[in-house]
């Protein structure tokens, strides 16, 4: 089963987020109260824990959720073999797949210490088509 672990916000962007208990996602907006939040296409980062693992297993000390500046850490699917355009479900929200990766303009301290990243490969954005409240814990449904 895919599901929420994580659920992670920032109130300015190139920090790390911090997770939080619970999040309201807003259409055409994102996670309230993020620093990426407004109406484009990348209203809502994602990354599986599995991608967060390999680097670990490089030697990187210290990694959890939201190291990698996601809204949402994931368990239990591919989320970077996801066609674009794909709709993902989880509770009430509903999100629609609109890129995978992102150019990496400034290297961050996890490239720095390892010699690479894996949110530019392997990590997905969205945007919010139905809003609602997420908990980690909750299933994702690939729709």
């Amino acid at each position: 089963m895919a599901k929420v672990t994580a659920i992670n916000i920032s109130e300015k962007k190139g920090v790390p987020k911090t997770p939080i208990q619970e999040g309201e996602f807003i259409v055409d907006f994102g996670l309230k109260g993020d620093a990426h939040g407004g109406n484009w296409h990348r209203q809502v980062s994602f990354l599986g824990q599995e991608s967060i693992d390999k680097v670990t297993a490089l030697g990187v000390k210290g990694l959890c959720t939201g190291k990698f500046a996601e809204n949402i850490t994931t368990e239990g699917i591919e989320l970077y073999s996801l066609p674009i355009g794909t709709k993902l479900e989880v509770g009430d929200v509903l999100f629609e797949v609109t890129q995978i990766g992102k150019e990496c303009h400034r290297k961050c301290a996890i490239f720095h210490q390892v010699g690479d990243c894996v949110m530019p490969k392997e990590g997905i954005f969205a945007r919010v088509i139905k809003g609602g409240m997420i908990r980690a814990g909750d299933e994702i449904v690939v729709r």
